[in-house]
């Protein structure tokens, strides 16, 4: 499934995704949807997202 948010991003940055977009021939919510998936995907690789608490382990981590 797929939801929808709204962002309000400052003019400089709206304006350089708006050409990024433009180079790339995609739209603009596409570029910025696959940016913010990158993003994530990249926190939770490096912990500094955790996993949701039905997939946390219950037992500290080992030394």
């Amino acid at each position: 499934m797929s939801r929808r948010i709204h962002v309000t991003l400052p003019d400089y940055v709206y304006e350089a995704l708006e050409r990024w977009s433009d180079q790339q021939g995609r739209p603009l919510a596409n570029l910025g949807a696959f940016l913010i998936e990158v993003a994530i995907v990249r926190a939770i690789k490096e912990g500094e997202i955790l996993p949701p608490p039905e997939q946390r382990s219950t037992n500290p981590p080992h030394k």
